[in-house]
């Protein structure tokens, strides 16, 4: 490979793209426009939030308790755990939304009659499931509240008696239940997925519609160096607006960024390489822009807006249509996004999706190479 070759094709693709007043418009305006408009305008439900309970106690009390989060349509009661930290580390890497911590002398208070604290943490990195888990929680506790207040009465005779349950509530991550918090992050990747695609996917259509195709073809620069010095300018453009979506997400709806800016560029950097993989490669297969644009935008902007967990989350989905998540790039950078900007997450903590990611943008690099040839036919 030419070094030399390989930044003449970048080049030239550079200016074709300052002479592209349309996509000048696309790399400018739409983050802009998709940062805005879904920044302020979703708002989501959910049901089966994923629950984990340190019962302190272990008394007929408590379990009664957490049969009352076991039955619930809203809960769903995956384990129950030994220590505090256990319970800490369950909601540091996402495999509960809601914790539920009984105190040692749980059922002593309710005979007695006197106040209980049931303490709820919560992970406020998906707002709106943090804001619908703590009014169900409080919703269950106080029906349980309920039930134990009447048999107290029942058996003591008394006219009246204060509330004997209370719940404590401390949300993670997201501590303002501010839905923007984990909205806005995920836009940036429906913009690099739209940006991406629908750049990259007019590129080789172009060269076929403008007849230089022929021209590129009679030069010595390998098909690899023509694959990478024209993905090369759009890499470059979707890691700025990977940046101006970041700064807007901070500075304009003031989400916070606890993580480094490395991961975010690491995690970045392999979703763009996927996405204009897959851009360059609906170019290589179509040859006709407008072909190549409405393939590229069904192909992104619907799934990316609909089954990577940015606006549903993926296990509310049908069994059905959950494993095409999985095909979805978006799906994993979103996990990444939310990580870094709320959690704070390191490489460490992400390899899972960033392995995902690796996976995708060698699938997508690797067709568009093979499908693309120098030839005519």
């Amino acid at each position: 490979m030419s070094l030399r070759r390989l930044l003449a094709v970048s080049r030239k693709e550079v200016f074709q793209v300052l002479r592209d007043f349309r996509s000048l418009l696309i790399v400018l305006l739409m983050p802009l426009m998709l940062m805005t408009v879904l920044g302020y305008g979703i708002n989501l439900d959910t049901r089966h939030i994923r629950v984990f309970a340190f019962d302190r106690e272990g008394s007929p009390a408590s379990q009664d308790l957490l049969k009352r989060f076991e039955s619930s349509e809203y809960f769903d009661l995956v384990a129950t755990v030994t220590d505090y930290r256990a319970l800490a580390a369950a909601l540091d890497d996402g495999r509960c939304q809601l914790a539920i911590v009984i105190p040692h002398d749980f059922s002593a208070r309710l005979h007695d009659g006197r106040p209980v604290n049931v303490q709820a943490l919560v992970d406020g990195s998906d707002a709106n499931t943090a804001e619908l888990a703590i009014g169900y929680a409080q919703g269950v506790l106080g029906a349980y509240g309920a039930t134990v207040q009447a048999d107290y009465l029942r058996k003591s005779n008394a006219p009246t008696v204060n509330p004997v349950l209370s719940v404590e509530v401390r949300t993670w991550f997201n501590e303002d239940l501010e839905s923007k918090n984990f909205i806005v992050p995920g836009v940036a990747a429906i913009v690099m997925a739209v940006i991406g695609v629908l750049l990259t996917s007019l590129t080789i259509a172009r060269e076929w519609e403008r007849g230089t195709m022929e021209q590129l073809i009679s030069t010595p620069v390998t098909a690899l160096e023509i694959v990478i010095g024209k993905l090369l300018p759009y890499f470059a453009l979707g890691m700025l607006d990977t940046a101006v979506c970041a700064a807007i997400a901070v500075w304009w709806f003031e989400v916070p960024f606890r993580g480094s800016l490395a991961t975010l560029a690491v995690g970045s950097g392999i979703y763009l390489t996927a996405i204009l993989g897959l851009g360059f490669w609906i170019s290589v297969v179509t040859k006709n822009q407008l072909a190549a644009s409405q393939i590229g935008l069904v192909a992104t902007f619907l799934p990316s807006f609909l089954l990577s967990g940015f606006t549903f989350p993926i296990e509310q989905m049908p069994l059905g249509v959950q494993p095409f998540t999985y095909v979805i790039a978006a799906r994993y950078y979103i996990v990444i996004l939310k990580s870094v900007f709320l959690r704070g997450s390191g490489l460490g903590a992400l390899a899972g999706p960033l392995i995902a990611l690796v996976a995708y943008a060698l699938i997508m690099v690797f067709l568009a190479k093979r499908s693309f040839h120098k030839s005519l036919a």
